[in-house]
């Protein structure tokens, strides 16, 4: 049993194990269930993500009209070839905009860990499958990996945007992204925990300011910019690069800044984009009442 990234490396280490088997064998002896159990309901996870993408790669739009077609804008933009960054950031940001536009829209989509940051796990996953071509096992090792930090995340700080801003949601999904992109690019778990802590101190302070108190501005564009941040953070570690501040210090840092930032910049809809001349008017429109 672990609780701090710490104790995950350690136990990795230890018995030579990657960190997503180390996940799959705490759920064993959590829930008590099989491993082939645990790897199926896993795969049930890896579908919901799946068909969220495709869905979201095909055009939607969400009954506000406030989000829908910009995955789709992002994929046309990289069939010109004429992008500045590079083809997987893009496809990555794409495929994280695709599934938070089809949560916008009503769709079904898996949490990881919430609604409103479900886009950053499956963005990257999907857009290394392109490219790094993995089996399905590693696939769902991938989600693991993601799982054993967002695990400690929730134990030790918060994964809510109501509790922590969106710090603690888009922030820490790209912290999971990060550490499940080294793993699955054959790093090492010290390296998988670089990633996470350098992910995750670059979104400290994120707030959650919903415009109209809706999942959807700024929340899929910070998707599109999780996952970004999360694949420069898996390549920094790759390279050797490492965090002057441990990762589990970044976790508490993380916490006490959401302890101390102010309710309105905590999903209340009260401040930051949200309390903006536009951000009001779009309210005012979408929900048929004056502007306060």
């Amino acid at each position: 049993m672990f609780r701090t990234v710490a104790e995950l490396v350690e136990q990795a280490n230890k018995y030579k194990k990657k960190i997503s088997e180390i996940m799959i064998e705490q759920e064993i002896n959590i829930t008590g269930r099989s491993r082939e159990e645990i790897l199926a309901l896993m795969e049930q996870n890896l579908g919901v993500m799946e068909k969220a993408v495709e869905r979201g790669l095909a055009g939607v739009q969400s009954h506000s009209g406030l989000t829908g077609g910009d995955a789709v804008l992002v994929q046309k933009y990289l069939e010109k070839g004429q992008f500045l960054a590079g083809d997987l950031i893009l496809d990555a940001v794409s495929k994280a905009m695709a599934t938070n536009e089809v949560n916008a829209a009503m769709g079904t989509i898996c949490a990881t860990p919430t609604a409103g940051s479900a886009g950053v796990v499956p963005g990257t996953l999907f857009a290394l499958k392109n490219k790094l071509n993995p089996t399905r096992e590693q696939m769902l090792a991938y989600l693991f990996t993601a799982g054993a930090f967002g695990f400690v995340i929730a134990n030790n700080a918060s994964i809510s945007g109501a509790a922590g801003g969106c710090q603690a949601e888009v922030g820490s999904a790209a912290g999971m992204a990060a550490a499940a992109i080294v793993e699955m690019r054959e790093g090492t778990p010290n390296q998988c925990a670089e990633a996470m802590a350098i992910t995750l101190k670059n979104m400290l302070g994120l707030v959650c300011d919903p415009v109209a108190g809706l999942v959807e501005v700024p929340c899929v564009k910070r998707n599109a910019m999780g996952a970004a941040n999360a694949i420069v953070a898996a390549d920094m570690a790759l390279a050797g690069i490492t965090s002057r501040i441990p990762c589990d210090e970044v976790i508490g840092a993380m916490y006490k800044i959401g302890q101390s930032m102010p309710t309105a910049l905590k999903e209340t809809g009260q401040g930051g984009l949200a309390a903006t001349p536009t951000g009001r008017r779009l309210e005012a429109k979408i929900f048929g009442r004056p502007i306060n």
